[in-house]
């Protein structure tokens, strides 16, 4: 303000920052630089990552098995599901399986849907960018209105109802200043949206894969003891051979054929259930691959028929390194995508808090407006208004607090999921490091067994045709010996499956 000198009667000069600052309001550019000034607010707080376990100390390792393997320590991860493997499944060296693999991602519907929410992502943060810039519209209208006869018009007693026409063509422009960071915190939490939707989709990208390597290793082992059974079969057949013969020759008795003949029925019996499970799996790979079931058919795995596993399960899966990298959990797409959404809420606490502060607007309006067509977009026909508007809550019955108190709880749950998932890729990479061992000494057992069972249908055999023992003893040695040959090859078949879930529990792979 201005001050005044009573010895000369004059008013002193106003104080520099002052008279700065009002000339500063007087001016458009003043009130424009104010308002960009206050738009480097931003209410709300800034996203950290808290700790992944809340209260509880992160294991400083894998649990490693006795001899030592699979050990790992941890430190603090980055979460980048950008950083997943590539064709992790090629370490397995099979064909077939690499082109089922990409047929998958060519045309796998779960991926399709999974692409399109990312472009629906992709477009969000365009949505929330837009309030950044001024929103312009025309509104072109033409009306034809009667006033009523029992009202004044214009000034005019009542009495009098003329119909005329309205004809206008208005531009209208509005833009809110961002001031406290409202429009900024709704482009963060989309563009964290987006990166959740890039990481959705990498975590699709691996289930589908993950899933369809389960189902080739399955179907595999499938027709490898499919093979054994049907190469036991023809052992039973041959067997009954034999004892019919003996039969008719007085050696073996009636007992001994039914005996042959049961064990024989059973084993046909068993045969209709694996090609059953078999074609169940094939049509889910149709179903993965994007294929119709009908029509849709795999090329035979070629293996010894001879092999003691059975041939086409016979195929040693890749060797697991001794130490796993503790950072490989940092490509799991799950965990970045959990983050992420985290990111999101938290910048909508901030939207929430921007609910409580002034929005300030600036809008205009201008165009032509005439009641004929013939004078609608004359000079004198034009108008226009411009000025500022600021809007303030006052009473919203509570509304806004909810608001925030609901943002703030939806933080809490986003956080709440991020730790559990955290916690279930520790459950997965364990349980998968466990299976890599065990099915590994389950394997070795189960092998010596059936050795052991072998040598003893030879002897059972031999006794039998020497006429010691009865078909009984022989029937009760092929029959262990067949269950321990299937579940050998069930076990091999595990032990590539368990392979597929180490590789999808460390987020594609160990590379």
């Amino acid at each position: 303000m201005a001050r005044y000198c009573y010895r000369c009667g004059r008013n002193i000069a106003k104080e520099p920052a002052i008279a700065g600052l009002e000339e500063l309001l007087r001016t458009a550019p003043g009130i424009l630089a104010i308002t960009l000034f206050l738009a480097g607010c931003k209410v709300g707080p800034d996203y950290q990552r808290p700790p992944a376990l809340g209260t509880n100390a992160l294991p400083p390792a894998f649990s490693a098995p006795a001899d030592g393997t699979n050990a790992a320590e941890w430190k603090p991860a980055a979460p980048a599901a950008h950083r997943l493997g590539g064709s992790w499944w090629q370490v397995f060296g099979d064909g077939e399986l690499n082109g089922l693999e990409t047929l998958a991602g060519v045309h796998n519907q779960e991926m399709a849907a999974a692409i399109a929410r990312f472009d629906e992502a992709r477009a969000s943060v365009n949505v929330a960018r837009a309030d950044f810039f001024p929103q312009v519209e025309v509104d072109p209208s033409y009306t034809r209105q009667r006033a009523s006869f029992n009202l004044p018009y214009n000034g005019a007693p009542a009495g009098v109802s003329p119909t005329y026409n309205t004809l206008s063509a208005l531009l209208q422009a509005g833009w809110e200043a961002d001031v406290w960071g409202r429009v900024r915190r709704q482009v963060e939490s989309a563009r964290a949206q987006l990166a959740a939707g890039s990481d959705d989709l990498q975590a699709v990208k691996l289930v589908v894969q993950a899933e369809l390597a389960v189902d080739y290793f399955t179907l595999r082992a499938l027709e490898a003891e499919t093979d054994v059974l049907q190469r036991t079969i023809e052992t039973y057949r041959r067997s009954l051979e034999l004892t019919v013969n003996r039969r008719k020759g007085g050696i073996a008795t009636d007992l001994d054929v039914s005996q042959a003949q049961t064990q024989l029925r059973t084993a046909e019996a068993a045969l209709p259930v694996l090609r059953l499970q078999r074609a169940r799996l094939l049509h889910a790979i149709a179903a993965l691959c994007g294929q119709p079931a009908v029509g849709f058919a795999l090329a035979p795995q070629a293996g010894p028929a001879s092999d003691t596993a059975g041939g086409a399960a016979a195929a040693q899966p890749p060797t697991v390194p001794l130490a796993l990298p503790s950072e490989l959990l940092e490509r799991r797409p799950d965990i970045a995508a959990a983050e992420q959404r985290m990111a999101g809420a938290n910048a909508q606490i901030g939207v929430a808090q921007g609910a409580f502060y002034p929005h300030f607007r600036l809008n205009g309006l201008a165009g032509f407006e005439s009641i004929s067509a013939s004078t609608w977009f004359d000079w004198p026909s034009r108008f226009w208004s411009v000025g500022p508007a600021v809007q303030l809550p006052l009473f919203t019955g509570g509304r806004i607090r909810a608001q925030l108190a609901l943002s703030r709880a939806a933080y809490r749950e986003t956080l709440a999921a991020y730790r559990q998932t955290v916690l279930s890729a520790f459950q997965e990479v364990e349980d998968q490091i466990a299976a890599q061992q065990l099915l590994e000494a389950q394997l070795r057992a189960e092998t010596a067994a059936l050795a052991s069972a072998q040598q003893t249908l030879d002897i059972a055999n031999n006794r039998y045709k020497s006429g010691l023992v009865t078909y009984l003893e022989v029937a009760t040695a092929q029959t262990s010996a067949l269950a321990l040959e299937r579940t050998v090859v069930q076990i091999r078949g595990d032990k590539l499956v368990a392979v597929v879930g180490l590789i999808k529990a460390l987020g594609g792979g160990w590379e």
